[in-house]
């Protein structure tokens, strides 16, 4: 069996052990997520799922650091990754306890990324043009991969709206990336999005609609952390003709929510960072989508923004152009069918 298999496989089993006793854990220390006018649910719910999802990542590395090892490169970067995401773990269930304000995330991301960073060299230093040539950021290195960590992390956050939405989308994400790393035989970026893809699946079986656990903030920053990191630390970044195009379309669907999101609040002329009823799955649920039928809905799209990654690493530039023209042409409908730009009400 491929190493990468081997890591989505332990990955997903140790998820799947786990949550139950996260479920306990968190009906015995009080991290329930209570129902409240912007939130779907009528009863409280566990919220710390993420740690199982945690769990069965880190169980997955290790597992495959231990039968197949690493080479001294590889295991800098793992342990950059492990290092920056477990202080992200720490924030994320932080917050799920004791509900931090929007500031004092944003600084605790902002130091996560900078271990990352700084710490063990991990940084975007060159994108490529539609031409494929290089385009070094240097001084901007370390400030566009900060802004890159903490604006993935928290478009992951910003969608975890409804049961299964966030590791659903997250582990659609996740099997694009790995797809697109095997065909670019760039095999540490391919375990890790396996391992995360296994967390993210395992977790899926307790919190598809009726939820029996919540992720958090503990899962949904941790994810969407990972898969910053993981794009950056595997050379997913050199791909040629698309740079960082491969994340951002595999992720398309939670960057979009999110920039409408601020869209949104800023017409309105509220704070960015005040929570609405106005994300994708609102306006889906308020033109009569049940839960699931809402949720599936967007993992078709998330498939499908999938799909046009791996379209676009395969096709000449005329045909990429075309892809990304009937993209934008589908987005700028939806956005004015569904009115996700205009402020909530």
């Amino acid at each position: 069996m491929p190493i990468y298999a081997w890591a989505f496989a332990a990955a997903l089993v140790v998820a799947l052990l786990t949550m139950p006793a996260v479920i306990w854990l968190a009906e015995k220390t009080g991290a329930m997520d209570a129902p409240n006018a912007r939130k779907v649910h009528k009863k409280p719910v566990p919220r710390i799922g993420g740690l199982g999802i945690y769990a069965g990542f880190m169980a997955a590395i290790i597992f495959v650091a231990v039968k197949f090892g690493f080479d001294g490169e590889q295991l800098k970067e793992t342990i950059g990754l492990i290092v920056a995401g477990s202080l992200i773990v720490a924030l994320g269930l932080l917050d799920d306890y004791k509900n931090l304000p929007a500031k004092v995330k944003l600084a605790g991301q902002i130091c996560a990324a900078a271990v990352l960073v700084l710490a063990f060299d991990v940084r975007i230093d060159f994108v490529t043009d539609p031409r494929g040539d290089y385009l070094y950021l240097d001084n901007f290195a370390i400030p566009a991969t900060m802004f890159w960590l903490v604006g993935l992390t928290n478009t992951v956050n910003l969608i975890d709206g409804l049961d299964g939405l966030a590791a659903g989308v997250a582990a659609i994400a996740s099997f694009t990336i790995m797809l697109i790393a095997l065909e670019q035989n760039f095999i540490l970026v391919a375990v890790l999005t396996a391992a995360l893809a296994g967390a993210a699946c395992g977790f899926l079986k307790y919190n598809f609609n009726p939820a029996e656990i919540f992720m958090g903030d503990t899962g949904s920053m941790f994810l969407g952390f990972m898969l910053a990191g993981i794009s950056v630390t595997g050379a997913v970044k050199s791909v040629a003709t698309i740079a960082l195009v491969v994340p951002v379309f595999a992720l398309g669907l939670p960057i979009l929510d999110t920039t409408f999101a601020i869209v949104r609040r800023v017409r309105g002329g509220v704070p960015i960072f005040k929570p609405d009823k106005g994300h994708l799955h609102h306006r889906l649920l308020n033109v009569g989508f049940t839960q699931r039928q809402a949720v599936l809905l967007m993992y078709v799209i998330s498939a499908l923004f999938g799909l046009s990654a791996i379209a676009l690493t395969a096709v000449s530039y005329q045909i990429a152009a075309v892809i990304l023209l009937v993209v934008v042409v589908a987005i700028i409908y939806g956005v004015r069918k569904l009115g996700i730009a205009r402020p909530a009400n």
